[in-house]
Order: C-alpha cells, then sequence, then structure tokens
C-alpha cells in the first residue's frame, strides 16, 4: 500500500488493555477515531469467542459516549465477502481488532474482499486499532507464534504474512510482561529491513505520518538493525545461538515520539540524532 498524506492512523495495543477503569488506550483508540461521533466497527475474527468479547467491547466503548458501535464477527472466509460487512467497513471512521489467534485473521481476511476494503479506507484516513492478536496482524512480515523468556534462535519464531497495515515494521505485544526481546530479535535478525517494535501490556503505539507516539502505563522497545556491525545468521542451523553487534535498541515509555522514516527520536517533532546512544527513555 502506498502511503499519502491522507493516510488514516494505526492504534496499536500490546494486550490487556485496561477495559474497566481509566481505559487511557482506548480513550486514545476513540479520540483518533472521531471522538463521541465515531463509528466503530469490532473485528472479533481472532477469538473463539466473538459474542462475549464483542459484547464486552461494546460495553466499553458506549460506556466513552460512542453511540455507533457494531460488531462484525466473519468465522469463514465468506462472511468477509458480504455486502453487510463491506458496507460496514465503508462508513466506519475506526475499526478494532481484538484478541485472540493472529492465524485466523490472516486465513480468513488476507487477500478477500474486506481486507481489500480495510486497506483502501485506511489509505484514505480511517483508524485502524488492535490489541495483542490484532497488534501483531498489523504488520506485512507477522509474528504468528514464538517462545518467549529466551535467546534468539531460529528456531524459537514462526512468521508468515500478515495484513500490510504497517509494513514497515515486525509488531510484537505482551512484549514484557513475556519476556519477548529474544523473540523481536529473531524476527528483525530475518528481515533486517524492518523495524522491531515489542509493545507493553496496557500501551500502546499510536502510528500516523511516517511517526509514532506511545501511549499508556508501560513501554515500548524499538529494535533497528540496520547499522549492524556482525551476525552469523548465514552460518547458523536452526537451534543455534544467533549473534547481533551494534544493534541500535530504544526504550520509549509514554508521551515518547520516534520518526519511522529517519529511525530517529523525536522531540518536540523535530529528529534528534543521538548516535552515542544506544537506549532513549
Amino acid at each position: 500500500m502506498t502511503s499519502n498524506q491522507h493516510q488514516g492512523q494505526l492504534v496499536i495495543i500490546g494486550g490487556a488493555e485496561d477495559r474497566e477503569g481509566e481505559c487511557k488506550v482506548l480513550r486514545e483508540f476513540v479520540r483518533c477515531a472521531g471522538g463521541i461521533d465515531a463509528k466503530i466497527v469490532v473485528m472479533t475474527v481472532a477469538t473463539e469467542l466473538p459474542r462475549d468479547v464483542g459484547d464486552d467491547y461494546i460495553r466499553v466503548f458506549e460506556r466513552l459516549g460512542i453511540k455507533n458501535v457494531r460488531i462484525i464477527d466473519t468465522i469463514a472466509r465468506e462472511d468477509a465477502e458480504t455486502s453487510t460487512a463491506l458496507e460496514a467497513i465503508n462508513n466506519a471512521t475506526g475499526v478494532f481488532f481484538t484478541g485472540g489467534d493472529q492465524a485466523r485473521i490472516t486465513e480468513i481476511l488476507k487477500d478477500t474482499a474486506l481486507h481489500e476494503v480495510l486497506l483502501k479506507r485506511y489509505s484514505e484516513g480511517l483508524v485502524v486499532g488492535g490489541t495483542s492478536a490484532g497488534a501483531s496482524m498489523m504488520s506485512e512480515n507477522m509474528i504468528l507464534e514464538g517462545e518467549g523468556q529466551t535467546h534468539p534462535r531460529i528456531e524459537i519464531v514462526e512468521m508468515e504474512a500478515g495484513m500490510s497495515f504497517f509494513p514497515e515494521a515486525v509488531i510484537d505485544q505482551h512484549f514484557a510482561q513475556r519476556g519477548r526481546l529474544g523473540r523481536l530479535l529473531t524476527a528483525v535478525a530475518r528481515h533486517p529491513d524492518l523495524i522491531g517494535i515489542g509493545i507493553d501490556e496496557n500501551t500502546a503505539i499510536v502510528v500516523r505520518d511516517h511517526h509514532f507516539e506511545v501511549v499508556g502505563d508501560g513501554s515500548c522497545t524499538v529494535v533497528d538493525l540496520s547499522e549492524i556491525s556482525h551476525n552469523n545468521i548465514g552460518e547458523l542451523l536452526r537451534d543455534e545461538g544467533l549473534a547481533l553487534c551494534g544493534i541500535k535498541l530504544h526504550i520509549l515509555p509514554e508521551g515518547y515520539k520516534f520518526d519511522l522514516k529517519n529511525r530517529q527520536l523525536l522531540t518536540n517533532n523535530q529528529a534528534v540524532n543521538t548516535p552515542e546512544m544506544a537506549v532513549a527513555s
């Protein structure tokens, strides 16, 4: 998809977002989608409990003042071709993907008429949000599954094509809580042209105009291998340890912004080039 100045926004959530209290992250999604005038479609394709999960998000969005909320549940690929589903997306100002299993999202929606409409509407200004599995699917090269709390090895990550809303990055979620730095490093090592973004629980990045801002209680971890000095990926068998030298690593809490095009921290909307700093916090 080609980006342009009318491109919409992405609200990518690391999972386990607050739905009972202040709802800071979901409030940000609602604001981006038009505030109390938002027209929100909740996509429950990732979950095996679409009614329970969908009703929960309807309750939250209605409590935040949104009157126009509807669920679209696609349990088979044929459901992604229906006029009802396509009309709902065409009329929405915000589309929200729940958590569950990202494989279900791609198996059922990828390359369907609904997927095409979503990408078209996003290029025109639609806000697309997603949590947990709904965050992972944003990537073009998606982490399908992988092992946490271990050192980088080729075998610990399985990847496949995602939904391509955010083609310049690989997204991982529940990041700090499940110790996923090793698997994100492995994923980016396999696709070094991409930037790796790990998002903690109850935390989101809001992507707009080739930059993002962090919102929520946790942090966003950014992994950049564009200036790596050494790796051994071409010499390894699947179960052998991965060497990665010269990585840029940024830890960004709420309020911090990052320039995706130049891969730099933004301060007062100006890029900050700090080659001597491996960590920004």
